[in-house]
């Protein structure tokens, strides 16, 4: 039993098919339109709101810092295993 061509299966040169595919893409990307991004009139609210609130939670932070380092911050057991409760429940 005699096999002819068996790299002959597609017919053409793979490396000149890619490169006709990289020409269309490099004609197809000048006609692409940029990528844009709107940010709603609310995000743009809650952005602000952000960065107003930031001093109180900055504050807020710090307090807890301190309370860690120092050990003066207590946990409440009993308050973490309610919330945790309907969770382990389901």
């Amino acid at each position: 039993m005699k096999i002819n061509g068996i790299h002959s299966v597609g017919g053409t040169n793979p490396y000149n098919r890619n490169q006709e595919n990289r020409s269309n893409d490099a004609k197809g990307a000048k006609e692409k339109q940029r990528d844009q991004v709107r940010i709603s009139s609310e995000a743009q609210e809650l952005l602000e709101a952000q960065a107003s609130g930031d001093t109180a939670r900055m504050q807020k932070l710090q307090e807890l810092k301190q309370s860690v380092s120092t050990g003066t911050y207590h946990v409440e057991a009993n308050q973490i295993a309610e919330k945790l409760f309907p969770y382990l429940k389901s």
